[in-house]
């Protein structure tokens, strides 16, 4: 499977400025590149080349590999901005928005991130050095650092295409590698997780992770941007960019950090792992207003991708659910009312009478379905027990976030 890996670079004042020339360079020509091929109706990545490589490489002192990435670029962003006009990420037909977009050539900021090959860029372990291209010429030793598992990580990985990026004042490189897949054992039983708005995960052993905590971090940093957003100065909107940059960090470390312990208990215990299908509850579900913004705020989609990826390194059998009446179903006899949950918090079926966390309750749920639908796919001619025969998931595996 392939990871992207980022290190830190260390580069000197001399080096550092040939970095951001060569980046500046780069996206100029990407820039360049994206109105020719407003111009010519031409988005190909082998067509564009023809129509703008030599321009490129002659004006900008771009080397062969580099303009070929800088053209590849253009082609890629294109693609990706066609997918997000059919999918109506941009508004429907006729917006201003939309419209905009469809006949505006593709822009790239100057720090816009730029590809590099195996030709372009070399890394020296031993040293932890890289050897990379430069407009001004090869820059040879330039330092790299990053944390423990990251550094052997590209230490003992095939390597990629790897992108140079800037972001907050610091260089990194964002490497693209090979990591070696663990075999997938059989599981005995699964953990189900249940992903909420007040608790972010819930597991079926009655693990509650980073719920409160985290919801009163998210709280401040509104109240905080509906400061600075009020103030509208130049400064207020620079710390609203640091801001966004720094809370998104630390839900992407919170995220990991709970991926990290459910896939770890889960291979200690032989389980595999099963969550909910919530694919478009953006969409499917309506809110109060106050409520929106903790939903849209809410990082289930990275919490499941991180969960994928990590459970594919670890071998264990990760499965996705049918979400419905998770939450309103007893998970001892099985009886289904939307008044078994009088509250947010709590569980209390109508008919057996079993009072439990309705996060706790759900997770359970969770599990059992994920039981049946790996037993679906797994051993397709086996009859399930009864138990499980009254429960209709509608389960699929897992597809990755």
């Amino acid at each position: 499977m392939k990871l992207v890996v980022p290190v830190k670079l260390l580069p000197t004042p001399e080096q550092a400025t040939a970095l951001e020339s060569t980046l500046r360079a780069c996206n100029a020509a990407a820039c360049d590149v994206a109105t020719t091929a407003r111009q010519i109706d031409c988005y190909r990545n082998y067509d564009l080349r023809k129509h703008t490589y030599q321009g490129i490489k002659t004006e900008y002192r771009l080397g062969a590999q580099a303009a070929q990435h800088v053209i590849k670029k253009v082609a890629d962003a294109h693609a990706t901005l066609t997918a997000n006009i059919r999918a109506g990420n941009l508004g429907k037909a006729g917006s201003k928005r939309r419209r905009r977009a469809e006949v505006s050539p593709i822009g790239f900021r100057w720090n816009a991130a730029q590809p590099y090959d195996a030709r372009m860029l070399s890394w020296h372990h031993d040293t932890r050095t890289v050897s990379i291209w430069t407009i001004a010429g090869r820059l040879k030793d330039v330092a790299y650092t990053g944390s423990a598992d990251q550094i052997k990580t590209v230490a003992t990985s095939k390597i990629g295409e790897s992108d140079l990026v800037y972001r907050d004042g610091m260089w990194f490189l964002h490497a693209t590698v090979e990591v070696v897949e663990a075999p997938m054992y059989e599981p005995d039983g699964f953990l189900g997780v249940d992903m909420g708005v007040v608790n972010i995960a819930y597991d079926s052993d009655g693990n509650r992770y980073a719920g409160t905590r985290l919801n009163g971090y998210r709280r401040r940093q509104a109240r905080l941007r509906a400061r600075l957003q009020e103030k509208g100065t130049k400064s207020a909107k620079r710390l609203l960019a640091r801001r966004n940059k720094k809370e998104a960090r630390h839900a992407a470390n919170v995220n990991h950090r709970i991926a990290k312990t459910i896939v770890t208990e889960a291979a200690r215990t032989g389980r595999g792992i099963a969550v909910e299908d919530l694919t478009a509850i953006r969409d499917r579900v309506r809110l109060r207003k106050p409520q929106r913004v903790t939903l849209h705020s809410w990082s289930f989609h990275q919490l499941g991708s991180f969960l994928a990826y990590k459970t594919r390194r670890a071998g264990v059998p990760l499965v996705e659910v049918d979400p419905r009446y998770t939450s309103q179903a007893c998970n001892g006899c099985g009886h289904r009312d939307r008044r078994n949950r009088p509250d947010q918090e709590t569980f209390h079926c109508r008919s057996c009478g079993v009072v439990a966390h309705a996060d706790h309750n759900a997770a359970l749920n969770i599990a059992k379905r994920g039981v049946e639908s790996w037993g679906a796919v797994n051993r397709p001619h086996a009859a399930p027990p009864r138990s499980q025969r009254e429960v209709d998931p509608q389960a699929r595996p897992f597809s990755g976030g």
